[in-house]
Protein backbone atom coordinates (compact mmCIF):
# COMPACT_ATOMS: atom_id res chain seq x y z
CA UNK A 1 0.00 0.00 0.00
CA UNK A 2 1.93 3.23 -1.00
CA UNK A 3 0.29 6.63 0.29
CA UNK A 4 -2.10 7.47 -2.31
CA UNK A 5 -4.20 4.47 -0.92
CA UNK A 6 -4.25 5.29 2.31
CA UNK A 7 -6.47 8.25 1.38
CA UNK A 8 -8.73 6.26 -0.80
CA UNK A 9 -12.68 6.90 0.11
CA UNK A 10 -11.63 9.27 2.91
CA UNK A 11 -11.22 13.27 3.12
CA UNK A 12 -8.12 15.08 3.45
CA UNK A 13 -8.03 18.34 5.47
CA UNK A 14 -5.66 21.36 3.87
CA UNK A 15 -3.90 23.04 6.25
CA UNK A 16 -2.63 26.31 5.11
CA UNK A 17 -3.19 30.33 5.96
CA UNK A 18 -4.74 32.50 3.80
CA UNK A 19 -2.47 32.86 0.53
CA UNK A 20 -4.09 36.72 0.14
CA UNK A 21 -3.31 37.80 3.93
CA UNK A 22 0.66 37.87 5.18
CA UNK A 23 -1.21 39.06 8.21
CA UNK A 24 -3.06 35.56 9.03
CA UNK A 25 -2.25 34.63 12.36
CA UNK A 26 -1.86 31.46 11.58
CA UNK A 27 0.81 31.68 9.54
CA UNK A 28 3.34 29.45 11.78
CA UNK A 29 4.01 25.78 11.28
CA UNK A 30 3.58 25.20 15.50
CA UNK A 31 0.03 26.30 14.81
CA UNK A 32 -0.70 24.27 11.65
CA UNK A 33 0.45 21.16 12.92
CA UNK A 34 -1.68 21.72 15.75
CA UNK A 35 -4.33 22.49 13.30
CA UNK A 36 -3.39 19.11 11.59
CA UNK A 37 -3.50 17.17 14.56
CA UNK A 38 -6.87 18.23 15.60
CA UNK A 39 -8.26 17.33 11.52
CA UNK A 40 -6.72 13.74 11.84
CA UNK A 41 -8.40 13.21 15.67
CA UNK A 42 -11.40 14.41 13.54
CA UNK A 43 -11.05 11.81 10.82
CA UNK A 44 -8.74 13.16 8.17
CA UNK A 45 -7.04 10.66 6.50
CA UNK A 46 -4.30 13.02 5.10
CA UNK A 47 -3.12 16.72 5.80
CA UNK A 48 -2.48 18.64 2.13
CA UNK A 49 0.05 21.50 3.45
CA UNK A 50 2.31 24.24 2.09
CA UNK A 51 6.30 24.99 2.61
CA UNK A 52 9.16 23.08 3.90
CA UNK A 53 8.58 24.11 7.55
CA UNK A 54 4.63 23.60 7.78
CA UNK A 55 5.25 20.21 6.29
CA UNK A 56 8.09 19.41 8.69
CA UNK A 57 6.43 20.76 11.69
CA UNK A 58 3.13 18.29 10.79
CA UNK A 59 5.43 14.93 10.01
CA UNK A 60 6.11 15.67 13.39
CA UNK A 61 2.47 15.41 14.81
CA UNK A 62 0.69 13.02 12.14
CA UNK A 63 1.24 9.34 11.50
CA UNK A 64 -1.01 9.87 7.80
CA UNK A 65 0.52 11.02 4.63
CA UNK A 66 1.32 14.32 3.53
CA UNK A 67 0.65 16.34 0.49
CA UNK A 68 2.96 18.95 0.08
CA UNK A 69 3.47 21.38 -2.01
CA UNK A 70 5.63 24.92 -2.45
CA UNK A 71 3.91 27.89 -3.51
CA UNK A 72 6.24 30.37 -4.68
CA UNK A 73 5.31 33.83 -6.62
CA UNK A 74 1.68 35.63 -7.21
CA UNK A 75 1.07 34.98 -10.86
CA UNK A 76 0.60 31.75 -13.15
CA UNK A 77 2.25 28.48 -11.89
CA UNK A 78 2.66 29.31 -8.48
CA UNK A 79 2.35 25.52 -6.77
CA UNK A 80 5.36 24.16 -6.70
CA UNK A 81 6.82 25.82 -9.83
CA UNK A 82 9.54 24.54 -10.24
CA UNK A 83 11.62 20.67 -9.65
CA UNK A 84 14.09 22.37 -6.93
CA UNK A 85 10.72 23.28 -5.10
CA UNK A 86 9.11 19.83 -5.77
CA UNK A 87 12.22 17.92 -4.63
CA UNK A 88 12.78 20.30 -1.64
CA UNK A 89 8.84 19.40 -0.23
CA UNK A 90 9.99 15.76 -0.36
CA UNK A 91 12.71 16.30 1.70
CA UNK A 92 10.58 17.65 4.62
CA UNK A 93 8.69 14.84 4.70
CA UNK A 94 5.93 15.11 2.19
CA UNK A 95 4.99 11.43 0.90
CA UNK A 96 2.75 13.12 -1.84
CA UNK A 97 4.32 16.24 -3.65
CA UNK A 98 1.41 18.83 -5.06
CA UNK A 99 2.61 20.36 -8.37
CA UNK A 100 1.15 22.47 -10.95
CA UNK A 101 0.54 21.26 -14.21
CA UNK A 102 -2.11 23.37 -15.90
CA UNK A 103 -0.83 24.64 -19.78
CA UNK A 104 0.38 27.87 -18.30
CA UNK A 105 4.77 28.88 -18.42
CA UNK A 106 6.91 27.64 -15.71
CA UNK A 107 8.69 30.33 -14.49
CA UNK A 108 12.23 28.35 -14.60
CA UNK A 109 11.02 27.69 -18.67
CA UNK A 110 10.88 23.50 -17.40
CA UNK A 111 8.37 21.27 -17.94
CA UNK A 112 5.91 19.17 -15.19
CA UNK A 113 7.51 16.36 -16.85
CA UNK A 114 10.84 17.30 -15.72
CA UNK A 115 9.33 18.12 -11.74
CA UNK A 116 8.24 14.07 -12.33
CA UNK A 117 11.22 12.98 -13.05
CA UNK A 118 13.12 15.48 -10.63
CA UNK A 119 10.63 14.27 -7.77
CA UNK A 120 11.46 10.29 -9.02
CA UNK A 121 15.00 10.52 -9.04
CA UNK A 122 16.10 12.25 -6.22
CA UNK A 123 13.30 11.31 -3.75
CA UNK A 124 10.71 8.62 -3.18
CA UNK A 125 7.72 10.66 -3.09
CA UNK A 126 4.77 9.96 -5.26
CA UNK A 127 3.41 12.98 -7.35
CA UNK A 128 0.36 14.52 -7.56
CA UNK A 129 -1.04 16.78 -10.52
CA UNK A 130 -3.23 19.65 -9.73
CA UNK A 131 -4.53 20.65 -13.32
CA UNK A 132 -7.66 22.67 -14.20
CA UNK A 133 -9.02 20.68 -17.30
CA UNK A 134 -9.25 17.29 -18.72
CA UNK A 135 -7.06 17.93 -21.66
CA UNK A 136 -4.38 18.73 -18.73
CA UNK A 137 -4.50 16.02 -16.68
CA UNK A 138 -4.30 13.60 -19.78
CA UNK A 139 -1.11 15.16 -20.24
CA UNK A 140 -0.03 15.18 -16.48
CA UNK A 141 -0.73 11.11 -16.11
CA UNK A 142 1.10 11.07 -19.56
CA UNK A 143 4.11 12.58 -18.29
CA UNK A 144 4.12 10.33 -15.17
CA UNK A 145 1.98 11.98 -12.71
CA UNK A 146 0.55 9.44 -9.85
CA UNK A 147 -2.96 11.37 -9.41
CA UNK A 148 -4.66 14.11 -9.96
CA UNK A 149 -6.60 16.87 -8.52
CA UNK A 150 -9.12 19.00 -9.73
CA UNK A 151 -7.74 21.59 -7.55
CA UNK A 152 -6.80 24.70 -10.26
CA UNK A 153 -10.98 23.89 -11.57
CA UNK A 154 -11.53 28.17 -12.29
CA UNK A 155 -8.53 29.54 -10.97
CA UNK A 156 -6.93 29.74 -14.49
CA UNK A 157 -7.90 31.21 -18.07
CA UNK A 158 -9.77 28.08 -19.12
CA UNK A 159 -13.09 29.28 -17.23
CA UNK A 160 -14.55 30.75 -13.87
CA UNK A 161 -14.96 28.95 -10.59
CA UNK A 162 -18.16 27.03 -10.86
CA UNK A 163 -20.49 27.79 -7.88
CA UNK A 164 -19.35 25.50 -5.78
CA UNK A 165 -16.96 22.70 -6.50
CA UNK A 166 -16.14 21.58 -10.15
CA UNK A 167 -18.15 17.88 -10.06
CA UNK A 168 -18.75 17.92 -13.63
CA UNK A 169 -14.35 17.85 -13.83
CA UNK A 170 -14.56 15.18 -11.44
CA UNK A 171 -16.33 12.77 -12.93
CA UNK A 172 -14.76 13.47 -16.26
CA UNK A 173 -11.38 12.69 -14.84
CA UNK A 174 -13.10 9.62 -13.19
CA UNK A 175 -14.23 8.31 -16.51
CA UNK A 176 -10.98 8.73 -18.29
CA UNK A 177 -8.10 8.37 -15.83
CA UNK A 178 -6.40 4.79 -14.98
CA UNK A 179 -4.88 6.89 -11.72
CA UNK A 180 -6.64 8.11 -8.56
CA UNK A 181 -8.69 11.42 -9.48
CA UNK A 182 -9.17 13.39 -6.23
CA UNK A 183 -11.05 16.16 -6.05
CA UNK A 184 -9.99 19.89 -4.35
CA UNK A 185 -11.73 23.29 -4.66
CA UNK A 186 -14.70 24.72 -3.13
CA UNK A 187 -15.54 21.44 -1.19
CA UNK A 188 -17.67 22.99 1.92
CA UNK A 189 -20.65 21.00 2.32
CA UNK A 190 -21.53 17.13 3.26
CA UNK A 191 -23.60 16.91 0.63
CA UNK A 192 -20.87 18.36 -2.02
CA UNK A 193 -18.38 15.41 -0.55
CA UNK A 194 -20.87 13.19 -1.12
CA UNK A 195 -21.55 13.73 -4.43
CA UNK A 196 -17.97 13.74 -5.39
CA UNK A 197 -17.74 9.98 -3.94
CA UNK A 198 -20.65 9.49 -6.40
CA UNK A 199 -19.28 10.68 -9.13
CA UNK A 200 -15.79 8.84 -8.83
CA UNK A 201 -13.49 10.58 -6.74
CA UNK A 202 -10.96 8.62 -4.63
CA UNK A 203 -10.66 11.19 -2.06
CA UNK A 204 -11.77 14.53 -1.64
CA UNK A 205 -10.13 17.58 0.09
CA UNK A 206 -11.64 20.59 1.96
CA UNK A 207 -9.41 23.70 3.28
CA UNK A 208 -10.86 26.98 4.52
CA UNK A 209 -14.03 25.68 5.83
CA UNK A 210 -12.64 23.56 8.24
CA UNK A 211 -8.79 25.18 9.04
CA UNK A 212 -8.86 29.03 8.70
CA UNK A 213 -10.71 31.51 11.46
CA UNK A 214 -10.01 34.18 9.30
CA UNK A 215 -11.87 32.89 6.20
CA UNK A 216 -14.92 31.76 8.45
CA UNK A 217 -15.30 34.71 10.02
CA UNK A 218 -15.33 36.60 7.08
CA UNK A 219 -17.68 35.11 5.59
CA UNK A 220 -19.65 35.30 8.82
CA UNK A 221 -19.98 38.86 9.51
CA UNK A 222 -21.64 40.11 6.78
CA UNK A 223 -24.31 38.63 8.09
CA UNK A 224 -24.06 40.59 11.35
CA UNK A 225 -25.98 43.85 12.17
CA UNK A 226 -22.75 45.81 12.53
CA UNK A 227 -22.44 44.64 9.06
CA UNK A 228 -24.87 46.36 7.93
Amino acid sequence: MNALDELAGGLVVSCQPLPDDPGDPMRDPYVQARVAAAAVRGGAVAIRANGPADISAIRDLVDVPVIGLYKHGTTGVMITPTPAHAVEVAMAGAQIVAVDATDRPRPDGRSFADTVRAVRDQTDALVLADVSTEVEAVRAVAAGADAVATTLSGYTSAGPPTDGPDLTLVAQLAGVLAVPVIAEGRYRTVDQIRRAFEVGAHAVVTGNAVTSPLWITRRLVPATLRSR
